[in-house]
């Protein structure tokens, strides 16, 4: 499961960061895709970083990081999915399933959570 996440993650980062790529360089938008690549790299990099927890309870809080990282994700992919749809720009196949990707990565950090919690 580590292995997978961490796949997982990094490929989220770089797919978001693809994404980013393919958006109009304006001010405007700078400032969302500026932001979407900051958080969409913080889960990848905080879920290793998680892997070398010095106890549970770091553990435990590395994966909250994740968590918030993954749905701030999700929210500035929300941002630049209605903006995009305004403006006529189509990124619908690249962001939906982004959008999905951040939401299981949230839901597993949770699970994961709650887990270690009630052991």
């Amino acid at each position: 499961m580590k292995e997978i996440m961490i796949k997982r993650t990094k490929k989220f980062a770089i797919d978001c960061w693809m994404l980013c790529s393919k958006l109009p360089k304006t001010r405007e938008y700078n400032a969302y895709v500026n932001q979407l690549i900051r958080c969409s790299s913080s889960v990848g990099a905080n879920y290793r970083a998680s892997q070398r927890a010095k106890s549970t309870a770091d553990f435990i809080y590395k994966l909250k990081i994740v968590e918030e990282e993954a749905d701030e994700s999700h929210y500035f992919l929300q941002l630049l999915s209605d903006i995009t749809i305004h403006q006529k720009i189509n990124i619908t196949a690249e962001i939906t399933p982004l959008i999905q990707e951040s939401d299981e990565i949230v839901a597993i950090m949770v699970a994961s959570i709650k887990k270690i919690k009630n052991i």
